[in-house]
Formats: C-alpha cells, structure tokens, sequence
C-alpha cells in the first residue's frame, strides 16, 4: 500500500526568503541621473547670465542652487545638515547645521542630510522559544548628534531619501535585535512583558548608533525612543488554543454558576407549589367556614334589619309628632321674639333720629354763632377801622384842612350842576380880630353852601363830614342869600 506525502510549505522560510530579497533592492542607493535633454541644454544654460533657480531632485531636503555656471551658492534649510567639500582640500570647506555657500560644478561636491528626527517602524517576525512564530511591532526615533561622523559612516546618497539606507539598517539591526530576544523568551512572557525587549533592543541600538564609550563615537546618531507596540501570534490555531484555557475556565464557572441558578430555582419552584397548594387547600376551608358564617350573619341580618326597621318607624312617627309641636312652639316664640326685636328697631331707629336732629340743630347753632362772631368781628374792624380814620381826621390842622380844600374846589367845580338860575349869596359878619380866622371862615360857609346846594337825599362825602366835625360855624355868624 503506496501513500503519497505532499511536501509541506514552509510559509516562515518563504517570508525570509521574501525580506532577504526586498533588503537587498533597499540597502542599494537610488542616484540622481541627469536626463539626456538637460544634458544637452546645459551648455546652452551656461551661457545666460543669470540661471533660474534649481531644486535637488527628490522630496526630503529642499535645496535651491542659484547662479550660473562657476558662480553659484547653494541655499540650505536651516533644518537641515550640510558637507561642502572642494578637490585638493582634505577637510571639509563647510560643514554643520543650515549652512549656505558659494559652489563651483567643476570642483565642489556637497550633500544634504534632514536634520529633523527619524521614526523608524519595526514588523519582526520572530521565533519564540517554544518553536512558534510571533510578529513584534515597535518603532525606534533617532536623530543626527555628529554629522561629521555621520556623513563618513552613513550613506546619505540617495537622491530621493537621503535618510531611507540608513533607516534600513538600523531597521534590520533592531529586527535582529528583537529576534534574538524573542528567542530567549516564552511566548507568554513576550505577550506578557515587553519591557525585557524593549531595554534588549535599546542597548544595542545605542550601543552601535552613540558608541561604547571612549574615544568610539559609533555611527554620530542618537537614539531618541524605542517602544514595542503590539506581539501577535502568527497561528490563528495557536491564538485560539492559548485562549482555550482562560475561555474554558470562564465557561465552567459560567456553566456552574448556570446549573446553580436553576437548581435553586427548582428547588424554589416546588416549595413555592407546595406552599400554593397548602394555602389553596386552607383557603378552601376557610372560605366554606366563612360562607356558613356568613349565610348565617345574613339571615340575622335580615331579621335584625326587619324589626329595625319597624322599631325605627314607630320611632319615627313619635319623633315627628313631638318635633311638630315644638316646631309649633318655636314659631310662637319666634314671632314673639320678632315683635320684640321691631319694637326694639323702632325706639332705636326713633333714638338715632332725635339724634340726628339733635346734631342737625347744634351744627346749624354752632353755624350761626359762627355767622354772627364772623359778623361780630367784621364789624369790630370796621368801627375800630373808622375810629382810626377819625382820629386822623381830628389831626388834621386848619392849614391842612383850608390846603386840601383849595385843591378839592376844581372837582367840586366840576361836578356842581350848571345853574338854570342865577342866585345871588352874600355871607356877612365878622370873622374875628385875625386876618388867618377869615379865610377858614370862608371855607365853612362854602361848605355849608355846597351842603345847602346838595339835593334832598343825596348823602354827605366824607370830605364834608369830616370838615363840618372840625370847623364848627362859629356863632353868631350870619348867612343870607338873596335869589334875584
């Protein structure tokens, strides 16, 4: 009996394989090469005087070259390292951080390297030592110390990443890096704990990248940070056979916590039947008990209400016929009572309007006697006002007096009436032994002739009584008049 074995691929070894390859095409510097149409224009190029400027082919360093033929500077970034070397010179011309200058073609070379940090991703296929394959990934981030070991050790030439050869290389010596730790570990340990990896990898990454110590200063880098991120199991039989066992224990005690449950629960559901059983059982009884009772307490009930019934009834009966003849007596007494309270209305309302009148004919008293104190004193005022006048007037002087009469003639001119008749006056008689007692003399005879004048009726100025009250017609003097 023949068997055919079919070969066994080994998937591990073909990956290897795979990496070696691409690792060779990475570790190979892609150069810059100069198309044959710029070639062939460059001679014309030479000849303008002033050449646009030009860019470095390639996306990690922008470099502008401005000038033409012989005469050109080279303009760096500040972030960016630079080495200018000329033929014959053994040292660099310039060399540092963001350095410009003046190039010739013909004998000056330079390169231009980022100066910004570098991350580097790290996929490591690994073997653990349990013969089974695991995929670390991580990151290193580095950075240039000393370019002026660096551009000696490193190749920086690639024209479109000046850093991508040296970020290969460290990439391959971290892989190995992790590789052989990964060797030395169980796969629980990797999964676990990767803190031994990652101070593995850190020492010799900067073992080789900073240097020993002493007068080695290793490749003039500077390890900035090294940190594992993820360890998968390659095998997806192997990832769920270590989950097996957390798995299977979560579900037995999920599977006993389950059996548990239902158990109690059983057990709580007979108990729970039983007890509903009994109580329907005792319920049964107790309601038969309770129904004889209950016809029972309804027949003595209904017996019971019966003879209430009638017993409230005649009750009733009684109860209306004395509440009648109370109701009857109230009425009397309230009538009663209602004549008593009019009565009483009546001589208060009788009481409150004899007073009322009362009030009326003290207010009315108390007004006229205002009335008359009003009166009282209006005509004290004026009596008192009067006297005042009258004793001024008694002041007055008989010079005064005959002045003020001189002045008032005009208007009592005036206004006499003119005469329709003429009358003929003449006033005799001596007036005295002064010559001054003639003329008031005259004065008190014109005034007694204006007052003979006056209509019957007309009432005297005050003018007038004021001068008849001071100069009294002195006797024995005589008035005559003759009407012709």
């Amino acid at each position: 009996m023949s068997m055919n074995h079919e070969p066994v691929r080994n998937e591990y070894l073909d990956q290897v394989r795979e990496q070696q390859q691409r690792l060779e095409v990475d570790l190979k510097a892609r150069k810059a090469v100069m198309p044959m149409a710029q070639a062939q224009m460059a001679p014309r190029a030479a000849r303008n005087f002033v050449a646009p400027p030009r860019e470095i082919p390639g996306n990690a360093v922008d470099v502008r070259i401005t000038g033409f033929w012989r005469w050109k500077t080279v303009v760096v970034p500040p972030n960016a390292y630079v080495v200018h070397t000329r033929r014959g010179h053994a040292q660099p011309l310039h060399i540092g951080l963001g350095v410009s200058f003046r190039f010739n073609p013909a004998t000056d070379s330079f390169l231009v390297v980022p100066g910004a940090m570098q991350t580097i991703l790290i996929n490591a296929h690994c073997i653990c030592r349990e013969l089974q394959g695991l995929l670390v990934q991580g990151y290193v981030q580095w950075i240039i110390e000393d370019f002026a070991t660096a551009y000696k050790k490193l190749d920086f030439t690639d024209a479109e990443d000046p850093m991508r050869v040296v970020n290969v290389q460290l990439r391959e010596q971290a892989e190995a890096a992790i590789k052989d730790k990964v060797a030395t570990m169980s796969i629980d340990a990797v999964l676990s704990d990767k803190q031994p990896i990652i101070e593995e990898l850190t020492a010799r990454l900067r073992h080789v990248a900073e240097g020993g110590g002493g007068g080695d200063k290793g490749l003039g880098l500077r390890i900035v940070t090294v940190q594992i991120k993820e360890a998968v199991v390659s095998s997806g039989r192997l990832w769920e056979s270590l989950q097996k066992p957390f798995r299977a224990e979560r579900e037995r005690v999920a599977r006993l916590a389950t059996l548990e449950t239902e158990e109690a629960i059983n057990h709580r559901e007979l108990e729970v039947e039983q007890q509903r059983e009994r109580t329907r059982l005792e319920t049964d009884g107790e309601l038969a008990i309770l129904r004889a009772r209950k016809e029972a307490e309804a027949y003595d009930r209904d017996q019971a209400e019966r003879l209430r019934r009638q017993q409230r009834e005649e009750e009733d009966a009684r109860k209306l016929a004395v509440e009648r003849q109370q109701s009857a007596l109230q009425t009397a007494e309230l009538e009663k009572a209602r004549l008593v309270v009019e009565a009483e209305l009546t001589k208060q309302k009788q009481e409150a309007e004899a007073a009322q009148r009362k009030r009326e004919a003290l207010a009315a008293i108390e007004l006229l006697d205002t009335q008359r104190a009003a009166a009282n004193r209006q005509k004290r005022v004026e009596l008192e006002l009067l006297e005042q006048r009258q004793r001024i007037l008694n002041g007055l002087s008989s010079a005064n007096l005959q002045a003020r009469m001189v002045e008032l003639l005009p208007s009592i001119a005036e206004k006499m009436p003119r005469p329709q008749e003429l009358r003929s006056v003449t006033i005799g008689g001596g007036a005295g032994a002064q010559e001054g007692q003639a003329l008031t003399t005259l004065v008190a005879q014109m005034m007694a002739l204006v007052g003979a004048m006056r209509p019957e009726g007309e009432p005297a100025t005050p003018e007038q009584t004021a001068t008849a009250s001071i100069s009294p017609r002195p006797p024995g003097e005589g008035r005559g008049e003759g009407i012709g």
